[in-house]
Protein backbone atom coordinates (compact mmCIF):
# COMPACT_ATOMS: atom_id res chain seq x y z
CA UNK A 1 0.00 0.00 0.00
CA UNK A 2 1.24 3.20 -0.98
CA UNK A 3 0.37 6.54 0.51
CA UNK A 4 0.14 9.71 -1.11
CA UNK A 5 0.93 12.49 1.01
CA UNK A 6 -0.36 16.27 0.81
CA UNK A 7 1.94 18.55 1.41
CA UNK A 8 1.00 21.91 1.87
CA UNK A 9 2.44 23.22 -0.57
CA UNK A 10 1.55 21.00 -3.30
CA UNK A 11 -0.60 23.11 -5.61
CA UNK A 12 1.64 26.24 -5.86
CA UNK A 13 3.03 25.69 -8.94
CA UNK A 14 -0.17 25.65 -10.64
CA UNK A 15 -0.69 29.20 -9.52
CA UNK A 16 2.69 30.09 -10.04
CA UNK A 17 1.86 29.54 -14.01
CA UNK A 18 -1.65 30.78 -13.57
CA UNK A 19 0.04 34.33 -12.13
CA UNK A 20 2.66 34.91 -15.08
CA UNK A 21 -0.02 33.82 -17.18
CA UNK A 22 -2.28 36.53 -16.32
CA UNK A 23 1.14 39.35 -16.32
CA UNK A 24 1.18 38.75 -19.80
CA UNK A 25 -2.21 39.19 -20.94
CA UNK A 26 -2.80 42.22 -23.11
CA UNK A 27 0.81 42.73 -24.12
CA UNK A 28 -0.04 41.55 -27.17
CA UNK A 29 -3.01 43.72 -27.74
CA UNK A 30 -1.11 46.56 -26.73
CA UNK A 31 1.84 45.81 -28.91
CA UNK A 32 -1.10 45.66 -32.26
CA UNK A 33 -2.94 49.14 -31.05
CA UNK A 34 0.37 50.24 -31.09
CA UNK A 35 1.73 49.47 -34.27
CA UNK A 36 -1.95 50.11 -35.98
CA UNK A 37 -1.68 53.85 -34.55
CA UNK A 38 1.97 53.94 -36.18
CA UNK A 39 0.95 52.68 -39.37
CA UNK A 40 -2.39 54.62 -39.83
CA UNK A 41 -0.25 57.93 -39.28
CA UNK A 42 2.13 56.49 -41.55
CA UNK A 43 -0.85 56.24 -43.95
CA UNK A 44 -1.76 59.54 -43.33
CA UNK A 45 1.97 60.83 -44.05
CA UNK A 46 1.78 58.98 -47.45
CA UNK A 47 -1.80 60.37 -48.47
CA UNK A 48 -0.88 64.12 -47.51
CA UNK A 49 2.83 64.68 -49.18
CA UNK A 50 0.90 62.42 -51.90
CA UNK A 51 -1.57 65.06 -52.01
CA UNK A 52 0.91 68.08 -52.23
CA UNK A 53 3.42 67.09 -54.59
CA UNK A 54 0.51 66.85 -56.56
CA UNK A 55 -0.11 70.30 -56.26
CA UNK A 56 2.98 71.30 -56.81
CA UNK A 57 3.54 69.59 -59.78
CA UNK A 58 0.24 71.35 -60.89
CA UNK A 59 0.91 74.09 -59.88
CA UNK A 60 4.24 74.26 -61.91
CA UNK A 61 2.74 73.20 -64.98
CA UNK A 62 0.24 75.86 -64.79
CA UNK A 63 3.24 78.58 -64.26
CA UNK A 64 5.12 76.96 -66.97
CA UNK A 65 2.23 77.28 -69.51
CA UNK A 66 1.36 80.61 -68.15
CA UNK A 67 5.07 82.11 -69.07
CA UNK A 68 4.79 80.30 -72.35
CA UNK A 69 1.27 81.98 -73.15
CA UNK A 70 2.77 85.34 -71.96
CA UNK A 71 5.87 85.09 -74.04
CA UNK A 72 3.81 84.98 -77.05
CA UNK A 73 2.87 88.44 -76.52
CA UNK A 74 4.91 90.01 -78.91
CA UNK A 75 5.94 93.93 -79.16
CA UNK A 76 4.93 93.99 -82.38
CA UNK A 77 5.62 98.24 -83.12
CA UNK A 78 9.53 97.02 -82.09
CA UNK A 79 9.47 94.37 -84.53
CA UNK A 80 8.03 96.51 -87.46
CA UNK A 81 10.65 99.40 -86.26
CA UNK A 82 13.35 97.37 -86.13
CA UNK A 83 13.95 97.27 -82.43
CA UNK A 84 14.10 93.46 -81.72
CA UNK A 85 11.62 91.01 -80.71
CA UNK A 86 10.56 91.14 -77.68
CA UNK A 87 7.48 90.85 -75.40
CA UNK A 88 4.83 93.69 -74.51
CA UNK A 89 5.00 93.47 -70.59
CA UNK A 90 0.80 94.57 -70.25
CA UNK A 91 0.30 92.13 -72.93
CA UNK A 92 1.77 89.16 -70.84
CA UNK A 93 0.58 89.96 -67.62
CA UNK A 94 -3.17 90.02 -69.11
CA UNK A 95 -2.87 86.49 -70.87
CA UNK A 96 -1.01 85.10 -67.57
CA UNK A 97 -3.30 85.97 -65.09
CA UNK A 98 -6.24 85.20 -67.92
CA UNK A 99 -4.82 81.19 -68.24
CA UNK A 100 -4.45 80.95 -64.79
CA UNK A 101 -7.96 81.84 -64.05
CA UNK A 102 -8.85 79.07 -66.32
CA UNK A 103 -6.30 76.79 -64.93
CA UNK A 104 -7.92 76.20 -61.21
CA UNK A 105 -8.55 79.97 -60.54
CA UNK A 106 -5.14 80.73 -59.89
CA UNK A 107 -3.01 84.16 -60.24
CA UNK A 108 0.29 85.10 -61.13
CA UNK A 109 2.24 85.79 -57.95
CA UNK A 110 5.22 87.64 -59.75
CA UNK A 111 5.89 88.32 -63.53
CA UNK A 112 9.47 88.87 -63.83
CA UNK A 113 11.16 89.70 -67.36
CA UNK A 114 14.72 89.70 -68.32
CA UNK A 115 16.60 92.95 -68.87
CA UNK A 116 16.15 92.38 -72.90
CA UNK A 117 12.32 91.19 -72.72
CA UNK A 118 13.16 87.84 -74.25
CA UNK A 119 12.48 86.17 -71.08
CA UNK A 120 9.11 85.62 -69.18
CA UNK A 121 9.15 83.83 -65.55
CA UNK A 122 5.78 83.51 -63.96
CA UNK A 123 5.19 82.73 -60.41
CA UNK A 124 2.18 80.97 -58.99
CA UNK A 125 0.80 80.09 -55.28
CA UNK A 126 -1.72 77.61 -54.87
CA UNK A 127 -3.21 76.40 -51.55
CA UNK A 128 -2.75 72.81 -50.20
CA UNK A 129 -5.14 71.36 -47.06
CA UNK A 130 -4.01 67.99 -46.24
CA UNK A 131 -6.98 65.70 -45.85
CA UNK A 132 -5.85 63.38 -43.10
CA UNK A 133 -3.38 65.96 -40.85
CA UNK A 134 -5.55 68.61 -41.41
CA UNK A 135 -4.37 69.70 -38.09
CA UNK A 136 -1.34 71.24 -39.82
CA UNK A 137 -3.23 74.39 -41.61
CA UNK A 138 -3.63 75.46 -45.04
CA UNK A 139 -0.47 75.68 -46.77
CA UNK A 140 0.89 77.82 -49.86
CA UNK A 141 2.63 75.65 -52.61
CA UNK A 142 4.97 78.02 -55.02
CA UNK A 143 5.10 76.85 -58.72
CA UNK A 144 7.62 78.66 -61.27
CA UNK A 145 7.89 78.65 -64.70
CA UNK A 146 9.48 80.87 -67.80
CA UNK A 147 9.56 81.15 -71.12
CA UNK A 148 12.52 82.07 -73.60
CA UNK A 149 11.27 84.08 -77.09
CA UNK A 150 13.17 82.74 -80.12
CA UNK A 151 12.81 83.32 -83.36
CA UNK A 152 13.63 81.91 -86.82
CA UNK A 153 12.50 79.77 -90.10
CA UNK A 154 14.81 77.28 -90.40
CA UNK A 155 16.11 76.89 -87.15
CA UNK A 156 15.43 78.94 -83.62
CA UNK A 157 17.65 82.51 -83.05
CA UNK A 158 17.49 83.87 -79.81
CA UNK A 159 19.80 87.49 -81.08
Amino acid sequence: MTMMTVGIGAGRPRARLRRRRRGDRGAVSLFVALCAGGLVVVIALVIDVGGRLRVAERTDACAQEAARVGGQQLDQAAVLQGRGVKVKQEYVRQAANAYLTVCGGLSAGDIAFSDDGRIVTVTVQAPFQPVLLAGLGKRMVTGKGSATLVHGVEKAETD
